[in-house]
């Protein structure tokens, strides 16, 4: 398990730092698009910072999908949970969206749904290279 927790530092390490990079871009479209408005030095500060530890999350999350001692409903399931809440906490400590029980179902269903598309996606990629690999063993 500590390998686990080792690779997870690094993958947070090496790519939380695209996350501040997401989000100034971010800002920076908003502040073209409405010119009345301004971020404070607080707002900036703490939105760097959460970013930062949610791609950090994020990426380090990516490593339960490979430990070979859960199956697949756990990884998915621990990797899910991690996300929901970085996302979450994220999200309402920025005030991105409000502390407000409807919201946030609203955002709970977006996130659930997104995260099924995504895992469908993957699912349906990962079966098709399996299958063109083991066409291509059975052919040899």
């Amino acid at each position: 398990m500590k390998k686990y927790l080792k690779e997870f530092l690094i993958r947070g390490l090496l790519f939380g730092g695209f996350g501040p990079i997401i989000l100034a871009i971010i800002y920076f479209i908003i502040s073209k698009i409405n010119k009345n408005i301004t971020f404070t030095g607080s707002e900036i500060f703490l939105g760097t910072v959460s970013i930062y530890l949610l791609a950090f999350v994020h990426a380090g999350a990516s490593v339960f999908n490979q430990i070979e001692e859960w199956g697949i409903n756990k990884s998915v399931g621990v990797h899910f949970v991690v996300l929901y809440f970085a996302y979450s906490a994220c999200y309402l400590l920025n005030t991105w969206i409000p502390f407000d029980g409807r919201v946030f179902l609203i955002f709970t269903g977006i996130f659930v749904a997104v995260y099924a598309v995504v895992w469908t996606i993957v699912y349906l990629c990962v079966r098709n290279s399996e299958k063109k690999l083991n066409s291509l063993l059975n052919n040899k």
